[in-house]
Formats: C-alpha cells, sequence, structure tokens
C-alpha cells in the first residue's frame, strides 16, 4: 500500500474517533471498580498522597490511579475524566503497534495491524473505561518496539529507553509479570547474532555496543522502573498474589482437567464465543469480528510455516501468544475473560494482519478493491457494534450500575441545607476504611470522600443498620443505593415521618 503516511492518519483519525466520541455518555454509568480508582484519586490528592499501590478492592498498582488522580485534579469529578487517560493509552497504543509490527514485517502488516486494532470492539471498550489494564498492552507494544529499534541500531539510548518502558509495565496488571518470558526470545537471537558477528569467545574483550551490555542496561532499566513496586512487595508480601491465588485454577479439584478446559475456552474467545460480561463485551459475541477472526486464524497459520519474513519475527508473536495466554487459562473465574486476556489483543491483532496480507499478496490486483470495502466496512461495524448495538443496550445500563450514577447526579443538585443519607444494606464489599463498594459512585462524583466535605455538602453514608442515628430533626432525605421494597419499609420504620418520592426518576425518602 503507498502513502503509508497518509493511510496512518486515517487510521489515527478512525480511532482518535471510536475513542473519544461521546466519551461523557458511553459507557453509561459509573462501574464500582472505576469509582474505587476515582476515591483513591481524590486521596491520594488531599489526603494521603500518592502511592505505588493501593490496597482496596483487593489491591491494585498505583500508577493508573495516580495518572487518574492528576486528570481529576485538572477537569473534575467526572466520570469520563477517569476514562480519559484510558482513551490517551489506548490510543498510543494503536499507534505503537503501527511502530512495532513495521519493525518486524513491513509497512503494508502494520497498517493492518493498527487498523484491526484502531477498530477493535475489544480496544475500543477498554479504551473507554477506567481500568489499570488497558496500560498493559501499551507498555508491551512500545517496549518492544524500542527494543527491537535498539536491536537494529544498537543505540544505548534506545535500549535505555526500552527496557524503562518494559519495566514501567510491572506497574500495570498481574498479567504483565509473564512479559519477561517474551523478552527472552529477542535477547537470544540478539546474543546469537553478536557472537556470530564477532567471533569472540566469552572471556575475551567486546565492541563497544556488544549485545550482553545492551542487554543488560535493558535489564538495568527495567528494574530501576519496577523498583517502587517491587521494593513495596517486599515489605508487603501478601499483597504480591492478591487476588490471584484465590481463583487459581490449583483451588480447584482437579487442576489439570480445569486449565485444560480454561484453554479452550479462552482460545474459543477469538472465534466463537467471548465474554459473558456486557461491562466487557456483547455478550457472547467473540472477541473478534467473524472476517477479521478468520483472518487471524490465517495470520495464525501462515505464522507456523511461513518463510517470506525473518523466522524471529514470527517466533516472537507466537511466544507473545503462548505465554500471555497462560495466566488467563491458569485462573478459574468468569472464562472466557477478556479483560484478564487484554496483553493478548496486540499479537491478534497482528495475526489478523499478516492473515490479510497474504490475501492481499494472493489476489488479483483489480480484486484488491474489494479489500478496501472491507476495510470501510469493519470501520462502520465497530462504530455499529458499539454505539448502536452495546452503548444502549439494557444490560450494560445494569452492568455499569448507571442508577447509582443518576443519583449521585441528583445529590449533587440538592441544596446543602438539607441533610442527605445514602443508605446501602450491602456489607460484604469494602475498602480499607470500611466503606462499602457501592458508595463508591457518588462518593467520588458528589466529592464526598472526607468527613469535611460530607460536612458541608450535608451527605452522609450509613448502612441499613445504623440509620438510627440519622438527625431529621429538619428537612432530610435518604436515598436507598438498592431498590428493594424492604429497604424503605426497614427506613420508615426506624425514621417516622418519612414519605416517598419518586419525582426525580427514582424512589427516594423525605421528610
Amino acid at each position: 500500500m503507498k502513502n503509508s503516511a497518509y493511510w496512518l492518519i486515517v487510521i489515527i483519525l478512525i480511532a482518535v474517533f471510536l475513542r473519544f466520541w461521546d466519551l461523557k455518555n458511553t459507557p453509561p454509568g459509573f462501574w464500582l471498580d472505576e469509582a474505587m480508582n476515582g476515591t483513591n484519586a481524590i486521596q491520594a490528592i488531599e489526603i494521603s498522597g500518592w502511592k505505588v499501590f493501593y490496597q482496596e478492592n483487593f489491591g491494585r498498582e498505583g500508577l493508573f490511579i495516580n495518572i487518574q488522580a492528576l486528570f481529576v485534579k485538572t477537569f473534575g469529578h467526572e466520570p469520563w475524566v477517569l476514562r480519559l487517560p484510558s482513551v490517551i493509552f489506548g490510543l498510543l497504543t494503536v499507534l505503537g503497534l503501527y511502530f512495532l509490527t513495521k519493525e518486524l514485517f513491513s509497512g503494508r502488516v502494520s497498517l493492518f495491524a493498527s487498523f484491526f486494532l484502531a477498530t477493535s470492539f475489544w480496544h475500543i471498550n477498554f479504551s473507554r473505561i477506567g481500568f489499570r489494564a488497558i496500560m498493559a498492552p501499551f507498555f508491551l507494544v512500545w517496549a518492544f518496539y524500542f527494543l527491537f529499534l535498539g536491536m537494529r541500531k544498537q543505540k544505548e539510548w534506545i535500549f535505555t529507553s526500552a527496557g524503562f518502558t518494559f519495566g514501567l509495565g510491572f506497574h500495570t496488571y498481574i498479567a504483565y509479570r509473564a512479559a519477561p518470558i517474551i523478552a527472552f526470545l529477542p535477547f537470544w537471537s540478539f546474543y546469537k547474532s553478536w557472537r556470530e558477528d564477532t567471533g569472540r569467545p566469552l572471556g575475551r574483550p567486546v565492541s563497544k555496543h556488544c549485545a550482553p551490555c545492551l542487554i543488560g542496561l535493558f535489564i538495568f532499566m527495567a528494574f530501576l522502573a519496577a523498583l517502587p513496586l517491587l521494593w513495596y512487595y517486599a515489605q508487603n508480601p501478601a499483597d504480591f498474589l492478591g487476588r490471584t491465588s484465590a481463583i487459581s485454577v490449583f483451588k480447584s479439584s482437579n487442576p489439570l482437567g480445569q486449565f485444560s478446559e480454561n484453554l479452550v475456552k479462552t482460545l474459543g474467545m477469538f472465534n466463537f464465543a467471548g465474554d459473558f460480561n456486557w461491562r466487557h463485551n456483547l455478550a457472547g459475541s467473540p472477541q473478534l469480528w467473524w472476517p477479521v477472526g478468520i483472518l487471524f486464524l490465517i495470520g495464525i497459520f501462515g505464522a507456523l510455516r511461513s518463510s517470506v519474513f525473518p523466522r524471529n519475527a514470527y517466533n516472537f508473536i507466537l511466544l507473545w501468544f503462548i505465554v500471555m495466554i497462560l495466566p488467563v487459562a491458569f485462573s478459574n473465574e468468569s472464562l472466557p475473560h477478556a479483560l484478564r486476556a487484554i496483553v493478548l489483543i496486540p499479537p491478534a491483532m497482528i495475526f489478523a494482519a499478516l492473515g490479510l496480507d497474504w490475501l492481499w499478496r494472493n489476489v488479483r490486483p483489480r480484486l484488491r478493491i474489494f479489500i478496501y470495502i472491507f476495510l470501510v466496512t469493519a470501520a462502520i461495524q465497530a462504530y455499529s457494534q458499539y454505539f448502536l448495538r452495546w452503548a444502549p443496550n439494557f444490560n450494560v445500563y445494569q452492568a455499569f450500575h448507571t442508577d447509582i450514577t443518576e443519583k449521585a447526579r441528583w445529590l449533587n443538585k440538592q441544596p446543602n441545607d438539607i441533610k442527605k443519607y445514602v443508605i446501602t444494606d450491602a456489607v460484604d464489599r469494602v475498602d480499607t476504611t470500611g466503606t462499602p463498594m457501592s458508595f463508591q459512585p457518588i462518593i467520588f462524583i458528589t466529592d464526598t470522600a472526607t468527613p469535611a466535605k460530607q460536612t458541608r455538602k450535608n451527605i452522609y453514608y450509613a448502612s441499613l443498620q445504623n440509620i438510627s442515628s440519622a438527625n431529621c430533626s429538619q428537612k432530610c432525605l435518604f436515598v436507598p443505593v438498592e431498590y428493594q421494597p424492604s429497604i424503605f419499609k426497614i427506613i420508615k420504620q426506624k425514621i417516622p415521618g418519612l414519605r416517598l418520592d419518586a419525582s426525580s426518576g427514582f424512589v427516594v425518602l423525605k421528610k
């Protein structure tokens, strides 16, 4: 394909549109995990300062939350603000995949790969949700791009960038910890090529740009970038595994059989049955649009036997795919799991690009117009699947607890002279302060993470068991997080004189 720069600009513009468009409203609502990030971001700004690891919600590496905190400080307490870093990381991953694939294969394959990533529902979705996992493919793509570029140019500063970028990836998501296995292959190829070129035995002097020196520089910079988190784990070893051990296949009665079943489900998610969680996917749909899924299979088949490009490039992508599928298969919860498999997106898109490149090379030039039609259709399909089929679906509305978000916005508009009590009967999922997770969307949107702000805005949080202490001598209202008739009944019994009011679109109790 000619005019690669022009086509790359078109692809980036498509990626920008699909990730930025209507971000304030889509996805609807505000999921609890996102809200917990937001509360931690507020605490980082106003109370406890930046942390390398946040222990709430089963524990999360702190880099993404700290970045979110900067955006909250700049743009305010809105869900889309917490999602904006994800948009940026997702967009930069599209660009990074182009450069990585071009370094490994060709300009045409790199354009195809970045296009498939730009129009992937899988990647678009997580680029618009405030989860830290979106950073994992970003750091993998850019770290390996710098690594392969450095191997070709043999420049210290490039290896420094590669190592530091790779090390930052450990601050993203637990599945990233398998990444060093992938790096072993390019290291070995680089070292082997250097030995063949120099012919020096190990004990003799080496040139300025020796492979062991540059590999050592990469490892040192990666260690330096990961050191704050490693130091934290050394002091808090229980947080190293976090929830991972609880959902491992080794907790099942038949680990090998469970692993085999999980592996089949994970492999099948690309072409047959994907994640059934509405937050992660158009429930049950394959993670790849079916024509892209076919190209993905063609690409894998070609990677296993083709000799068009250097064998090492194919081996690297195959190793990436094999290594990163293992953490998913070893987990034992809600499989197939699109979020846990997010590090598989870049190699999947490269395989699909290799499949399309094979098709491009094997059809007559005058028939290539159909490939262009297919690419236009893929972009339209991405918009349709996300914005027209997924986003308006009521299951998505429920999955993101949109009703709680609406209550939070309504509370923000109420006068400060009215006491407002947010009530829940949920007690099973709490943060380190004992606050239920169901409160987090309201805490973030109303900016009431601290007792001082709760007092100033007259917003208070209580469980159903301790509402008797509520002061309703003057105007007050109660907003149950969950819509359950039994909750309204208990509140009315404990606080006499309350009346039901549904004028806001949901039921509250007023006095």
